[in-house]
């Protein structure tokens, strides 16, 4: 009874036995090993390693690379923009960007905000109606021509010699000329001509050389008598009223013209006697 109450012990594999032939096992590069946990310890051998199969120690970690030592030296452009980049990158491609100061937040515009937009839409209305306002009251106001007076004196008759005067001619427009014999009058004194030509009205020379008046316009020419002679001129220069004042000097009036076709010429006020 003492031998059937002892403890059955597995028996050892015998000396030289198959190890293939051995139930739940495989062969590994490192050793004979049971397939599993479980089926070790159902046949009941051990899990520790082979005799003469040793377990192969982890694979040291490469050592970590040693920090620079920046105590010293400065940040170049290069580093800060790659910094600027990682940054960026690291920002959420959905985060939307910050909304500038004074923005609505609905406002997308590259430029101008909104505000600014109708700022200055308001300022080019507001110049535009200027402008038709001030347009509007210069119709309104029409232009002042100062002329000339129509009568002036021109000085005594002792200060005139024989011939063409044109000490006038820029600033009222005429000529006065003095002649021993009138045409009409068949007499001495003036007689004033109006410098414009009866062509298209453009103004004369008076070429003292060649003793005429010259149109410098289309070439009419005009005898000291005021008489057309050549160029498309239709008829003589236009005199004007040509009297003495009451302090004796020569009163002249471009109000009243004297034309010869009409033979107004022999009119008394269109010659003075001197």
């Amino acid at each position: 009874m003492a031998d059937d109450n002892k403890a059955i012990e597995p028996s050892a594999p015998p000396t030289g036995a198959n190890p293939a032939a051995t139930p739940n096992t495989r062969q590994v590069p490192g050793g004979d090993e049971p397939a599993t946990a479980a089926a070790a310890a159902a046949t009941g051998v051990s899990t520790a390693p082979v005799a003469g199969h040793a377990a192969k120690p982890p694979a040291p970690k490469p050592p970590a690379a040693p920090l620079p030592d920046l105590a010293g030296k400065t940040t170049t452009a290069a580093s800060a923009g790659g910094a600027q980049a990682r940054a960026a990158a690291a920002t959420p491609a959905a985060a939307k960007p910050a909304v500038a100061a004074g923005r609505d937040p609905d406002d997308s515009s590259p430029l101008l905000n909104r505000r600014a937009w109708l700022g200055l839409a308001w300022g080019a209305f507001s110049a535009a109606s200027a402008a038709a306002l001030a347009a509007t009251g210069r119709f309104m106001f029409p232009n002042v021509l100062n002329e000339p007076p129509q009568q002036f004196k021109v000085g005594f008759p002792s200060e005139y010699g024989m011939g063409v005067d044109e000490r006038f001619k820029d600033k009222y427009g005429i000529w006065i000329v003095r002649t021993p014999d009138d045409l009409e009058q068949h007499a001495s004194g003036f007689y004033v001509l109006i410098s414009v030509c009866t062509h298209l009205g453009c103004t004369p020379n008076y070429l003292s050389a060649e003793s005429k008046f010259k149109c410098p316009c289309h070439g009419s020419g005009f005898r000291l008598t005021g008489v057309n002679f050549e160029g498309p001129a239709p008829r003589p220069l236009e005199r004007a009223r040509v009297v003495l004042a009451d302090d004796g000097q020569i009163l002249v009036d471009k109000g009243k013209h004297y034309q010869r076709e009409l033979g107004q010429w022999i009119d008394p006020e269109s010659f003075l006697k001197a």
